[in-house]
């Protein structure tokens, strides 16, 4: 690995294991200090040792859509390791499944506040606390399924499209100094994943001309390059990780 992230510290929200943890891992891997969050504790500890100890890694546990605990993060990140210059929104809820017409609303309004309102509400801490005077570079997690109708998970996906939205909005409103750009997953092999795939892997990843499907660290590697000074003319993007199956129509 490089060390291009040497010196600099990065937030990932939702990352104590599949796609959250492969991007921390990833950064620390090259150079960075990572602040981690989840909500349980335990996890998040098995995490920051995975990811080498307190000398590259701080968890602190909380609820991604609570703006004490975002305040609580980055003035951490700040206080323990000097700065906050990278921010991955990884967090992401679908809790549930079934056509839009029949959806609990109330579940729709938790989603979006999860997926899309915490989402903005973190860079505005980042922003204030650190980022407005220094700069640096954030990565939203959106998804395939806002990219294209997702029927069993439409309201996910259009949480994801919005989030894509948000970005956009975000990298004309901060440019020069802060980057945001976005990455879009298909089917990656977590445990939030799962449903989409279980007993039937063999079956979806014929469907993809890679024949494959994901796991974090082609996640983890797409982050960490739009994060980079690789990346240093690009704001506003997303870019589709998706093995290459929204060329044959799937999702």
């Amino acid at each position: 690995m490089t060390g291009k992230f040497a010196g600099r510290t990065a937030i990932v929200t939702g990352a104590s294991r599949g796609i959250g943890l492969a991007i921390a891992e990833r950064l620390v891997a090259e150079g960075a200090k990572v602040v981690i969050t989840a909500r349980k504790p335990e996890a998040l500890e098995e995490a920051v040792a995975r990811l080498g100890g307190p000398e590259h890694a701080l968890g602190i546990a909380g609820r991604a859509d609570d703006a004490d605990h975002q305040a609580e993060v980055v003035k951490r990140a700040i206080d323990t390791f000097g700065s906050a210059d990278l921010l991955v929104n990884n967090t992401g809820i679908n809790p549930v499944y079934g056509p839009m017409v029949e959806m609990d609303l109330a579940a729709a309004r938790k989603i979006f506040e999860v997926n899309c309102i915490a989402a903005l509400s973190w860079v505005q801490q980042v922003h204030q606390a650190w980022m407005k005077d220094h700069g640096g570079a954030v990565v939203n997690v959106s998804s395939v399924a806002g990219v294209k109708p997702a029927p069993g998970i439409g309201f996910y996906g259009a949480s994801k499209a919005m989030l894509t939205h948000i970005t956009k909005e975000l990298a004309v409103e901060l440019g020069p100094d802060i980057r945001v750009n976005a990455v879009a997953p298909a089917v990656v092999k977590t445990k939030f994943a799962t449903a989409l795939y279980e007993d039937r892997e063999d079956e979806i990843a014929a469907t993809y001309p890679l024949k494959r499907l994901g796991v974090p660290e082609d996640i983890g590697s797409v982050v960490a390059f739009l994060l980079s000074e690789d990346a240093a003319w690009m704001t506003g993007q997303l870019l589709v990780v998706d093995g290459g199956v929204l060329l044959t129509g799937g999702v």
